[in-house]
């Protein structure tokens, strides 16, 4: 299987480059000798029962049969080179593992064991030839070591494919679409598909989605630590931003990039900064524009902990320290709309409301400000929704090991269903005025507003984990301020 993935990624089997040269045996002989042994101080982690627990509710729910999910494998980004490695947040969950190519196999009754790419040994030259090899991308933990940090058996991942020949095709689940290898190596049995998945697989997949809605401590610490770091982005950014001249949104994206780097693992998806009209662009992520004094600036940004969840969060600023009128008066309906809907989130209560009851919010001020053809209870109807035209997206969803997390549950289960204890969400209503919409005045054109927090369920009421960043619009002025004052500052 290693042979078959490499050929299918363009690259020889043995990890070489097709540049690297051909070494004369007297330097092969003398790089095989002379080396210390060394080994890793690992200990377990502290979160090794949370995927204990984790592995075992997945089990119970196909009793009698193999579950095989993949991690996947390194992406090319341009011919030699790949994208930095991102694990699957699945197989993260499940695991802990953020090492690429890794196989999760969980057979009845819960036991497991994780296929890995173990340390490069001193025996082969792949340690200095291969680029899989230490001397090239670091020390690899040895099969033992990364048993003792996740608490779970391991296997050399060259045993990889003698494992999956053996498991029955009818009792056998994978998780697909990480791994072509994989995918390859069990052939789906019922060959029934649903949203690219084969049938009986799309169930794993569901599964595993629905596990993830409810966070534990730990994950919950996880989203807290991610929303925290986030904060501290923010507030760099508004210490680099100048109220009297216009810098570019990618120096903006750049300065909360190195936050990210540094207290986290990176961000948890392409930052959009959108300055001016781009703030009307839902997923502008070009970012070549800049800023203007007298404009507004909308952030979407979140930091991805190092244990791979994310924060996010959204921001408008003043870039010039002041709302006008005709801006503040946009963002305070946004604010308002989304108060409303932090304010109805508890256990039980639907999904859907709290998209519903903020959008009312926006579709009275809709109203307030001249642009609603019909009544707020028309435009509310089902049957006419014309309030979306300014206001767009749905106003929440899942947060955790992904930005859209959860995003293979049910829909009896997510979008129309209730909310849990435990569940982490988004609460973020907008209003956008398109620079060529020609059904609102003028001055409108090209005011872009978003805020957004992320919000923990629980039984004593809605727990705001971004509070550290403000969001009334004199307390965004305020704080613009005084990050201004603060001065420019490194991660430290």
């Amino acid at each position: 299987m290693a042979e078959e993935r490499a050929q299918q990624q363009g690259k020889p089997a043995d990890g070489t480059e097709s540049h690297d040269p051909d070494f004369p045996e007297a330097f092969l002989a003398f790089m095989r000798q002379g080396w210390r042994d060394t080994e890793l101080p690992v200990g377990p982690r502290p979160e090794v029962p949370n995927h204990a627990k984790r592995r075992a509710a997945l089990a119970e729910a196909f009793p009698g049969e193999t579950l095989v999910i993949p991690t996947g494998t390194e992406k090319v980004r341009a011919n030699d080179t790949d994208h930095r490695f991102r694990p699957g947040s699945d197989f993260a969950y499940l695991t802990g593992d953020l090492e690429p190519d890794s196989v999760l196999v969980l057979r009845p009754g819960g036991e497991a064991t994780l296929f890995m790419r173990p340390r490069s040994s001193r025996a082969t030259d792949e340690f200095f030839r291969s680029r899989h090899g230490e001397l090239w991308v670091g020390r690899r933990p040895t099969l033992k070591e990364k048993s003792t940090e996740l608490g779970l058996p391991t296997a050399d991942l060259t045993e990889l494919d003698a494992a999956l020949a053996e498991l029955a095709p009818g009792r056998t689940r994978v998780l697909r679409g990480f791994d072509a290898r994989v995918d390859a190596a069990i052939r789906p049995y019922d060959g029934a598909r649903a949203e690219g998945q084969p049938g009986r697989d799309r169930e794993l997949a569901i599964a595993i989605s629905e596990l993830k809605l409810v966070k534990d401590e730990w994950e919950i610490a996880q989203l807290q630590e991610a929303c925290d770091a986030t904060v501290r982005g923010f507030e760099d950014v508004a210490r680099a931003l100048p109220a009297d001249r216009g810098v570019s949104e990618r120096l903006l994206e750049g300065v909360f990039a190195l936050r990210a780097r540094h207290d986290g693992n990176d961000v948890g998806y392409g930052s959009i900064v959108g300055a001016g009209e781009h703030a009307t662009i839902l997923h502008w992520v070009h970012n070549h524009g800049a800023t203007r004094p007298g404009e507004l600036l909308l952030m979407d940004m979140g930091v991805e902990n190092r244990n791979l969840y994310t924060a996010d969060v959204t921001r408008v600023l003043p870039v010039d320290g002041r709302f006008t009128p005709l801006q503040r008066q946009v963002y305070d309906a946004v604010y308002a709309a989304q108060q409303a809907g932090i304010d109805v989130i508890k256990p039980g209560v639907a999904f859907r409301e709290v998209h519903l009851t903020a959008m009312r919010v926006l579709a009275e001020a809709l109203k307030d400000l001249g642009l609603l053809p019909v009544s707020v209870d028309e435009a509310m109807d089902p049957a006419s929704t014309v309030y979306r035209r300014w206001t767009l997206h749905g106003t929440s969803h899942m947060l955790g090991l992904d930005v859209h997390d959860c995003a293979n549950a049910r829909k009896e289960t997510y979008r129309d269903g209730p909310l849990g204890e435990g569940y982490v969400l988004t609460v973020e209503p907008g209003l956008y005025f398109q620079p060529e919409d020609e059904l609102v005045p003028e001055e409108l054109r090209g005011i872009g507003v978003r805020i957004e927090d992320d919000i923990l369920v629980t039984a004593d009421g809605p727990v705001n984990l971004s509070a550290g960043l403000p969001r009334r619009s004199d307390e965004v002025e305020t704080w613009l301020a005084e990050q201004r004052e603060a001065g420019p500052r490194l991660p430290g």
